[in-house]
C-alpha cells in the first residue's frame, strides 16, 4: 500500500525539517505516488498527479494572484501536497496569496520550519514507495495462485470465501439474490454481530450489477454470476475505506465462485453445500460457541429461538444404488445428493424451515425447526410419508425434539445411531412398534435390544461374549448351516415345528441338528436362559460382521 502524505511527515528524514501543515489537513490520508523537486511556477502540466512536491519558493511570482493560481493548480493536477522549505525565499512565514489559495482549493500546504536536505526525502520516499509497491505486486501474485489453485481444485464456495477473508484481512460474506447466507468467514470478527439483521442490510444495497461500497455499512460488494445471469453477491465487511486491492479481491473470488458454479456437475446446490457446512460443524462441534451455530442457521433462513429442533438422518440401504443404479453409473454420492434435494423439498411442501445436507456416502441429514405447538411425530410421520414413496431401501432415523441448538448435535448423533441399525436390520428381526400402522421412521426407543448391541459391537467385552457362546459352533460349521438352524429355533421363541416351518427342514432333520448344536455348545437349548444368552450372541455377531451373521438370518 502506497504511503500517505501523513505517513511521510513521520519519517525522521522529515521530521528534521519542522513540518507544519498549514492547509488542507483532511488531504492527509491522500497516498503519495512519487516526489517531485520543483522550482518552476508553471510546472502543473508536468504532473501526473499523487505527488509530493517539494520547492523552496525561489522561483514563484511575488504578485499575489499568481500564487493563488500556482496553488489552485498543482490541486487541479491532483498532487498529494506541497511543501515549502522556509528560508530563501520566504522567511518566517507563507505568503498569505499561497496561503489563501491552497485553502480555497483543498490543497495540503507544508511548510519546513528548517532547512532540508531534499534529496534525503526523495530517496527515502521512494525506496518506501518501491518497497510498498513490491509488496503490493507480492500480493497480487499471491492472490492470482489463491484463485487458481481453488479453480483447478473445484474448491467449494465456503473453502473459496474463507481464502478470500485469509488474503483480506477481514470478513467475506456469500450471499444469494434472496439475501440468505451461503458462505461466511468472519475472521476476527464477531459472527453475531456480523451477520445480525443480514437480510435487511442486505436488501438495502443498489443492485448495481457491478463493484461498488456503501459506506454507511461498510460493505465492498460485487454480483457474482456468469452468462449474464446473477445469482448472488461476495461483500468484503471493511473496518477502513476499501483499496484498490480490496476491489480486485472480490471480483477475482467472485469469479472463482462463477467459474465453480458453471463446472460443476452432479453436485450439491449452493444451499445444500451452506447447509451441510452448517451441519457438519455442529456435529463436530468446529462451532465451538453455540450462538454463532445459531446466527449462522438464522442467516440461512431457518429459526432456530423458541422452536423444536429435531435432526434427521436418512440413509439408503444399498448406498451404491438400487435397481441396478450403480450398473447405470449413478454414484454413491449422486444418490444421497438426490436425496438431500428430495428431503429439502419435502421440507418446502410441509413449509417446516430446515436445514439439509450430505452427511457422508450413505447419509443425508436434516435440522427440522418445528414449532413449539406442533405434534413432532406427526411432523415427522409426514415428511417420512412423502420421502418414503419415492425411494426404496431409504431408511429415516430421527432423534429426541431439543430446544437448543446447543443440544442440536445429540439429536444428530441419536438420529444416525437409529438410522444406521435400522439399515442393517435383517429379515426376520422387527423393531418396536413395527408393522402395519407404525410411523415410517425410526426413533432410539424402536431399537431396544437390537439397538443396544449394534451400539456395543466394537466392545472387546461383547466380542469375547460373542466367541464364548458361538465359537465352538463357527468353528465346527465353516458353512453356518447349523447358525441358521439356530437362529430360525430363536426367532421362533423355542417352537420347534415353527423353527423347522420357518427353516424350510423336515421336522426329524431339524431335531437332529438342534441335537449336535447342544453337543458342540454344551448348552441346554430348551432353557430359557441359555436361548436369550445365545440370541445376543447372534444379533452381536450379525452388528459386528453383517457378512457372516447374514447367514445366521432365518431361511438363508
Amino acid at each position: 500500500m502506497l504511503p500517505t502524505v501523513a505517513d511521510l511527515l513521520g519519517l525522521d528524514v522529515i521530521r528534521r525539517g519542522g513540518p507544519r501543515v498549514v492547509t488542507g489537513p483532511a488531504g492527509l490520508d491522500a497516498q503519495v505516488r512519487w516526489v517531485h523537486v520543483l522550482e518552476l511556477a508553471d510546472a502543473a502540466h508536468l504532473l501526473r498527479g499523487g505527488e509530493l512536491v517539494l520547492t523552496t519558493g525561489v522561483a514563484l511570482p511575488a504578485e499575489p494572484v499568481l500564487l493563488a493560481r500556482y496553488a489552485a493548480e498543482l490541486a487541479a493536477a491532483g498532487v498529494s501536497a506541497l511543501a515549502v522549505e522556509l528560508g530563501r525565499r520566504y522567511v518566517g512565514t507563507l505568503p498569505a496569496a499561497l496561503v489563501g489559495g491552497a485553502a480555497d482549493s483543498g490543497l495540503t500546504l507544508i511548510a519546513f520550519e528548517h532547512e532540508v536536505a531534499f534529496v534525503e526525502i526523495t530517496e527515502a520516499v521512494h525506496a518506501r514507495i518501491i518497497d510498498a509497491q513490491l509488496e503490493e505486486l507480492r500480493a497480487s501474485e499471491r492472490m492470482h495462485e489463491v484463485f487458481t489453485e481453488l479453480s483447478v481444485a473445484g474448491a467449494t464456495p465456503d473453502e473459496i470465501v474463507r481464502q478470500a477473508a485469509i488474503l483480506a484481512g477481514q470478513p467475506v460474506i456469500l450471499a444469494d439474490l434472496s439475501h440468505r447466507v451461503l458462505a461466511c468467514e468472519p475472521g476476527r470478527a464477531d459472527p453475531a454481530r456480523l451477520l445480525a439483521g443480514f437480510a435487511r442490510r442486505s436488501r438495502a444495497l443498489p443492485a448495481s450489477g457491478r463493484t461498488a461500497y456503501d459506506e454507511a455499512l461498510g460493505w465492498l460488494y460485487t454480483p457474482v454470476g456468469a452468462r449474464g445471469e446473477d445469482w448472488g453477491r461476495v461483500i468484503l465487511a471493511c473496518d477502513r475505506p476499501p483499496r484498490d486491492a480490496d476491489t480486485v479481491l472480490i471480483e477475482r473470488a467472485a469469479t472463482t465462485l462463477a467459474l465453480g458454479r458453471l463446472l460443476t456437475r452432479h453436485a450439491e446446490s449452493l444451499d445444500r453445500q451452506a447447509h451441510r457446512t452448517l451441519i457438519t460443524g455442529i456435529i463436530s462441534q468446529a462451532l465451538a460457541d453455540p450462538a454463532e451455530a445459531a446466527v449462522r442457521a438464522r442467516a440461512l433462513g431457518v429459526p432456530v429461538d423458541g422452536r423444536q429442533l429435531i435432526a434427521m438422518v436418512l440413509r439408503l440401504r444399498d448406498p451404491g444404488g438400487v435397481s441396478g443404479a450403480a450398473a447405470l453409473g449413478v454414484s454413491a454420492h449422486a444418490r444421497v445428493l438426490d436425496v438431500a434435494d428430495a428431503a429439502a423439498a419435502a421440507c418446502r411442501a410441509e413449509r417446516i424451515p430446515s436445514l439439509v445436507g450430505t452427511l457422508d456416502d450413505a447419509r443425508a441429514g436434516a435440522m427440522l425447526s418445528v414449532s413449539p405447538r406442533a405434534d413432532a411425530d406427526r411432523v415427522l410421520a409426514s415428511l417420512a410419508g412423502r420421502l418414503g414413496s419415492g425411494w426404496d431401501g431409504l431408511i429415516i432415523g430421527a432423534g429426541t425434539a431439543v430446544g437448543s441448538i446447543r443440544d442440536v448435535r445429540r439429536s444428530f448423533l441419536e438420529a444416525t445411531q437409529v438410522a444406521d441399525v435400522a439399515a442393517e436390520r435383517p429379515d426376520g428381526w422387527s423393531f418396536a412398534g413395527s408393522g402395519p400402522g407404525r410411523p415410517p421412521f425410526y426413533r432410539l426407543a424402536d431399537l431396544r435390544l437390537r439397538g443396544l448391541v449394534h451400539l456395543l459391537r466394537d466392545d472387546p467385552r461383547v466380542q469375547t461374549f460373542v466367541e464364548r457362546e458361538l465359537g465352538p459352533l463357527l468353528a465346527a460349521e465353516p458353512d453356518t448351516a447349523l447358525l441358521s438352524v439356530l437362529a430360525a429355533y430363536l426367532a421362533a421363541g423355542g417352537n420347534k415345528a415353527e423353527a423347522a416351518k420357518r427353516a424350510h427342514l423336515a421336522r426329524p432333520t431339524f431335531y437332529e441338528r438342534l441335537r449336535r448344536i447342544e453337543r458342540i455348545l454344551g448348552t441346554d437349548l430348551d432353557a430359557a436362559e441359555s436361548r436369550t444368552s445365545l440370541h445376543v450372541a447372534l444379533l452381536a455377531l450379525e452388528a459386528r460382521d453383517p457378512v457372516d451373521g447374514s447367514a445366521a438370518r432365518p431361511g438363508r
